[in-house]
């Protein structure tokens, strides 16, 4: 991994602190998260504390410091599926997956993840896993999604 952290690093010819946020970009697109490593080489590169990078990198929702889990799991929360109750179905979620958002579980199998529009206001309350989208998703529902998840695999 720090091979491929360095090359990222090397690409950023005259990296000043205006490069932050696209290298923590090109590193998470790359890795599919913010290791520890990664943020730490930044730090060296940029004469920045990690803290302050930290604090850069949580103030964006897009950044994640954990790899998604083999099925990534996308709950919808905007306006039109809010008011479908989409609150029941992130708290049912991490119930069955015994995880927050944001979080994957421990055998890498599942990550979960809110976010503020799918565009499938239509559908809501709405999610996805992977590229596969349920639509008019009750609680009920998630825990045979979730088991079909594991019973057939590459149908995902």
């Amino acid at each position: 991994m720090s091979d491929k952290i360095d090359e990222i690093i090397r690409n950023h010819i005259n990296v000043q602190r205006d490069s932050l946020l696209p290298l923590l970009q090109e590193i998470q697109n790359e890795l599919g998260f913010l290791s520890e490593e990664s943020i730490n080489r930044i730090g060296e590169l940029l004469k920045l504390p990690t803290s302050k990078i930290y604090g850069v990198a949580t103030f964006y929702d897009q950044f994640r410091f954990e790899p998604k889990g083999r099925f990534h799991i996308r709950i919808c929360h905007g306006t039109a599926c809010h008011i479908e109750k989409s609150s029941r179905i992130i708290l049912e979620t991490e119930r069955l997956l015994k995880i927050k958002q944001g979080q994957t579980t421990r055998d890498g199998m599942f990550s979960l993840e809110v976010v503020n529009c799918m565009g499938a206001c239509g559908l809501s309350p709405v999610i996805a896993v992977n590229d596969k989208y349920y639509p008019g998703v009750q609680s009920r529902d998630l825990k045979e999604i979730i088991d079909n998840c594991i019973a057939k695999p590459r149908e995902l």
